[in-house]
C-alpha cells in the first residue's frame, strides 16, 4: 500500500474523540528527549513513530554529542564554556549559522544531557583521546556503547521506564489546521492501512529532513544527487511539505552532513578519528587530494570528485589499534572492510595505483606542515599499512523549517505559528547554508538540545491553554 502524501487538512472537518496535550512526530533522539523532558514537566504526550521500533538517523550515527559544562566534563577535569562552543560552531560555518539557534543550542545541550543522566540514568562519558575537527575542547559525549544504536537503546529504555506513550508503526500523514494555522490534531497510518486521528494542543515535528527524497536532493543538493544515501528512509521531507502548506518558511536548505568515509561495499561508517590522528585519504592515482582534518562532511564532496568517486583510507598499526577502540570500526573490520599491505608495493596493488606516485605521497607524510594541502602531521606512517575503500555519502540534511530560539515554526513574515514546533532534522540546523559548515556532532546537538527546548515551549503552550481554576 502506498502511504498518502503529507497533507494539511481543514480542522473543522476532523473527526476524532481522543485527545492528548502534545503530539511528537518521530521517536529519534529529538522526539524521545522531548518526551522525557515533558514527563519531568508533568505534561502528557504521545510519540508517533513510523517504524516498528525507534531508530531514525540517530541509530545510524556514531552517537557522539558535543556539549559544554556537563557533569561528565567536570568529572574528567575538562575546561569548556558555552561561548567557546558557540564560537566553534560559527567558525566552522564561517559565521553563517543562525545565531539565535547557535546560542540556544550551545547553552541548553549541557542541561539536556545532565537531565537525561540525573533523571533517566543515561550515562555519559567524554571522548578525551582525540579532538574532532573544529572543536577547541574535548566535549564529545557518548554512552558506554559508543554507537548511535546504543544511544537509541538507552533513550528508549528511559522512555519505557518513564511510561512515555509511544506508538510505533504509526506514520503521520495529516496535520489538521484552522484558517489561523493552529494545528488541532494529526492523522496517522497504522498497520493494514488503517488511519487514526488524534486531537492535541501542540505538535512537535521531530521527524525528518529530506535526504531520503531523491527529487528534493536533486533539486536542493545537486552535488549529492548521485551520492550514496546512508541515512534513514524516513527522511522523506514531510516536515517541509507540511510547512509549505501552512505558509511556513524554510532556511539553510543547501546544508547537509555528508561523510567522506563510507566503506565499500560493506556500507559502514569508518570513524573520522582515524584521519584526525594521522590517517590519509588516497585516490586511484596514488595521491592525497585534500586536508583530511578540515571535516568529514565536506570530505564527501572531495571524495566524490576523485576517479570513480572513491578513495582509500590509509593508516598503520598504531592507528589500527586506536580505531579498534570504536565498536563501529570493529564491526566494519569484521565485515572485511580493512585490507592489509606489508609494504608500499602491496598497498599500491590494493589501491590499483602507480607505486612511484604512492611512495611520493607517503614520503610527504612527515612531522610538520606539508605544502600540498597545508595539513600538519605529527608523525610519518610506518609499514605495514592498512586500507579501507570508501566513497562519499549523504547522511542527513541540515536545512529545514525556520524556527525561533524556542523552536516555534515561523511564517514567511517571521511570526511564529500558534502551536507548531520543529526540532532535529525537521528544522534548520546550525551549519549555515552549505556542506562545509557542518561541525562534528551538529546533527545530534540540534536533535537533543532542540528536543529539550521544544518540550519546555510545548509545556508553556499547554499551560496557557488550560482553563484557570475558579477562585
Amino acid at each position: 500500500m502506498t502511504t498518502p502524501l503529507p497533507q494539511v487538512r481543514p480542522a473543522h472537518e476532523m473527526q476524532a474523540d481522543d485527545h492528548t496535550p502534545v503530539v511528537i512526530v518521530g521517536a529519534g533522539a529529538c522526539g524521545l528527549t522531548a518526551a522525557l523532558a515533558l514527563h519531568r514537566l508533568g505534561v502528557e504526550c504521545v510519540v508517533l513513530e513510523r517504524d516498528a521500533f525507534p531508530a531514525g538517523s540517530t541509530a545510524l550515527s556514531s552517537g557522539f554529542i558535543p556539549a559544554p559544562l556537563t557533569r561528565a566534563q567536570a568529572a574528567q577535569g575538562i575546561h569548556d564554556s558555552v561561548d567557546l562552543f558557540a564560537s566553534d560552531i560559527q567558525s566552522k560555518a564561517h559565521g553563517d549559522a543562525a545565531s539565535h539557534l547557535v546560542q540556544a543550542y550551545a547553552s541548553q545541550i549541557g542541561p539536556a544531557l545532565d537531565a537525561l543522566e540525573a533523571h533517566h540514568g543515561v550515562p555519559w562519558q567524554v571522548l578525551d583521546n582525540f579532538l574532532y575537527p573544529g572543536h577547541s575542547a574535548h566535549r564529545m559525549h557518548a554512552v558506554p556503547e559508543k554507537t548511535g544504536a546504543g544511544l537509541m537503546s538507552r533513550l528508549q529504555a528511559a522512555a519505557d521506564a518513564a511510561g512515555v506513550m509511544l506508538l510505533t508503526q504509526a506514520q503521520v500523514t495529516e496535520l489538521w489546521a484552522d484558517e489561523k494555522q493552529r494545528v488541532h490534531g494529526v492523522g496517522f497510518v497504522r498497520p493494514g492501512g488503517v488511519v487514526e486521528r488524534l486531537r492535541c494542543d501542540v505538535v512537535l515535528l521531530a521527524c525528518n529532513g529530506f535526504g531520503g527524497a531523491p527529487a528534493m536532493v536533486k533539486n536542493l543538493l545537486p552535488e549529492m544527487a548521485e551520492a550514496t544515501y546512508a541515512g534513514h528512509a524516513g527522511n522523506d521531507g514531510s516536515a517541509l511539505h507540511w510547512g509549505e502548506q501552512l505558509g511556513a518558511r524554510s532556511a539553510d536548505l543547501g546544508a547537509y552532513q555528508g561523510h567522506g568515509s563510507w566503506a565499500m561495499p560493506q556500507g559502514a561508517l569508518i570513524s573520522w578519528a582515524l584521519m584526525m590522528e594521522g590517517g590519509v585519504q588516497i585516490n586511484a592515482r596514488g595521491q592525497r587530494f585534500h586536508d583530511e582534518t578540515q571535516g568529514y562532511s565536506e570530505a564527501a564532496v572531495h571524495v566524490l570528485a576523485q576517479p570513480g568517486g572513491v578513495a582509500w583510507n590509509v593508516f598503520d598499526d598504531t592507528l589500527l589499534a586506536f580505531a579498534q577502540g570504536f565498536p563501529d570500526f570493529v564491526a566494519a573490520q569484521g565485515a572485511g572492510a580493512v585490507q592489509h599491505a606489508a609494504d608500499t608495493a602491496a598497498l599500491a596493488r590494493i589501491i590499483g595505483c602507480p607505486v612511484d606516485a604512492l611512495q611520493a605521497t607517503l614520503d610527504a607524510v612527515q612531522p610538520g606542515s606539508e605544502p600540498l594541502t597545508g595539513r600538519t602531521f605529527k608523525r610519518a606512517l610506518q609499514a605495514p599499512f592498512h586500507a579501507v575503500k570508501v566513497t562519499g555519502a549523504l547522511f542527513h540534511t541540515q536545512g529545514g523549517l525556520d524556527v525561533d530560539a524556542q523552536t516555534r515554526v515561523l511564517l514567511q513574515d517571521g511570526t511564529p505559528l500558534p502551536n507548531l514546533l520543529a526540532a532535529g532534522g525537521a528544522a534548520r540546523g546550525v551549519s549555515g547554508g552549505a556542506v562545509w559548515g557542518y561541525l562534528s556532532g551538529n546533527g545530534l546537538l540540534s536533535a537533543i538540545a532542540g528536543g529539550h527546548i521544544a518540550a519546555h515551549t510545548a509545556a508553556h503552550c499547554v499551560q496557557t491553554l488550560r482553563p484557570r481554576a475558579a477562585p
